[in-house]
């Protein structure tokens, strides 16, 4: 079958069950895709083709015992910044170009468990630091509906495996928008889940307090069935959250659009920057979902001015203390011929790190250091406390909030933004993660030149049902889920 990545993964599921076409057959499809396509997108970094076939036989096996999971036996693609045992995991970095992970993230053994395959570890932006994946070690991934664009990022290299068709479903971690920005710039769903939701074991740390995995996919029913597979409570996790989980699949025509209150935030919709074809479709959509029996209600959000400060101060922080790791001596990269112990310090990390991961080392060791701590990083935590407040008063008057995912759609590769135009480029998505909310990227158009827009709807703790529920619901009343780009359209 030449078409069987058009299939959503319901439609492969019962494909599978009914052996329509087996997983190997299947995986095989994909694999010879990703030899043809992928030199042109450079979305995977390590092609596990091997493991892939040994996994499909062994979900091929429990499909015929009659006792397999509903995904055992299709494809995905995992962010390389989770370990997978005995392949390397390289968080986008020269630091571990040469780690080979000695176990499993709980995300990639969930996935394992449950009889998915995996095709290969994905690009990203070095320890998931940027905004269009071009700050990866191995170079820039590119968007598949204009191959001269970046994906988003920094899970850039899961949103382009999937939106040209590379696998049917991905992995992804947000830490201030990675998952729904680069789903928004390639025309996919995306959801990140409320904080501690996901388990973050042996998801490399960028900033702890704020990093949170989740799923990218085509639709929301297809998240909903990676969401069944890796949400949970991890004991290996200390922020992984004791809470009992929904069925996401079984919950996707749980919240009625019908009286939906939509909280709209003037100051969203009049940032400086934002595109007036992203504003349009936005709007449009938000019409949509008014015509579907939703109500829109203006908010207020009076800490907007704060949150790309607020975050540049704490990501940068963690990251400071997170990374001190990587110092040339256990693992991953050390300089060559170091004179003594401070020598292989500092060139194993000046030569091993890029520059936008060091750039954020010196902002966030500044932040921490002595005579700036209180004026800089717990003032930080104090405004992010007021954040939240902001969120929680609005959601006392909505149900869900709504904004566009970023003020753009895809940037030119090499369109050498600076840093600080870079992080503007995050005023909507920031803040979700500084309150540890869950929100959901959903496609809603197309700007002039045939990009991608993304809508944003974030939701009150734990609301990740009532989030796919819409936007599934939304989809089943659109198209835009459904458009593919050319390169997408071609036969491996």
């Amino acid at each position: 079958m030449t078409d069987l990545h058009r299939l959503s993964i319901r439609e492969l599921s019962e494909g599978l069950k009914t052996a329509q076409f087996s997983s190997r057959e299947l995986t095989e499809h994909y694999l010879k895709r990703i030899a043809h396509i992928d030199p042109k997108v450079k979305s995977y970094v390590t092609i596990t083709a091997e493991q892939a076939l040994a996994e499909a036989d062994a979900a091929d096996a429990a499909l015929k015992s009659g006792n397999a999971h509903a995904l055992a036996g299709i494809p995905l693609a995992h962010k390389d910044i989770f370990c997978t045992q005995g392949i390397k995991t390289t968080a986008g970095s020269k630091m571990l170009d040469n780690f080979i992970s000695p176990y499993d993230a709980t995300v990639v053994a969930k996935a394992k468990a449950a009889g998915l395959v995996t095709l290969g570890k994905v690009n990203m932006d070095e320890f998931a630091m940027g905004s269009t994946s071009e700050n990866s070690y191995v170079g820039a991934t590119s968007n598949p509906w204009a191959l001269d664009h970046v994906p988003g990022g920094s899970s850039g290299g899961s949103a382009a495996a999937v939106a040209a068709d590379l696998a049917p479903i991905a992995t992804g971690t947000d830490t201030g928008g990675s998952i729904r920005q680069p789903a928004s710039f390639c025309g996919l769903t995306g959801l990140k889940p409320t904080y501690g939701r996901v388990s973050r074991f042996g998801m490399i740390a960028y900033a702890s307090s704020l990093d949170q995995g989740g799923p990218m996919a085509r639709s929301a029913e297809d998240c909903a069935y990676l969401m069944n597979v890796i949400a949970g409570h991890d004991a290996k996790d200390s922020t992984s959250i004791n809470k009992e989980v929904d069925d996401y699949v079984a919950n996707l025509n749980g919240t009625a659009v019908k009286g939906l209150r939509i909280g709209i935030p003037k100051q969203y919709f009049n940032v400086a920057g934002l595109d007036a074809d992203v504003k349009a479709r936005v709007e449009e959509s938000l019409k949509k979902l008014e015509e579907m029996g939703a109500t829109l209600v203006e908010v207020d959000l009076n800490m907007t001015e704060a949150y790309v400060p607020t975050y540049y101060l704490i990501a940068p922080a963690e990251a400071s203390s997170n990374l001190s790791r990587f110092d040339g001596v256990r693992y991953g990269y050390r300089c060559e011929n170091p004179v003594d112990l401070m020598d292989l310090y500092k060139r194993s990390r000046s030569e091993g790190f890029g520059a936008e991961v060091q750039r954020r080392i010196l902002i966030g060791t500044y932040a921490l250091s002595a005579g700036y701590y209180d004026a800089y990083y717990v003032k930080a935590q104090k405004v992010r406390r007021l954040i939240q407040q902001d969120f929680l008063k609005a959601f006392e008057n909505v149900d869900v909030i709504a904004a566009p995912s970023a003020p753009t759609t895809a940037y030119k590769i090499g369109a050498n933004l600076s840093p600080t135009e870079m992080y503007l480029g995050d005023i909507y998505t920031l803040a979700v993660n500084l309150a540890g909310l869950p929100a959901i990227n959903a496609p809603v158009g197309f700007d002039k030149d045939n990009l991608p827009v993304g809508l944003q709807l974030i939701g009150n703790y734990w609301s990740e049902s009532q989030l796919l529920s819409i936007v599934h619901q939304y989809q089943q009343n659109t198209d835009w889920h459904t458009k593919r780009a050319a390169i997408a359209e071609e036969n491996a």
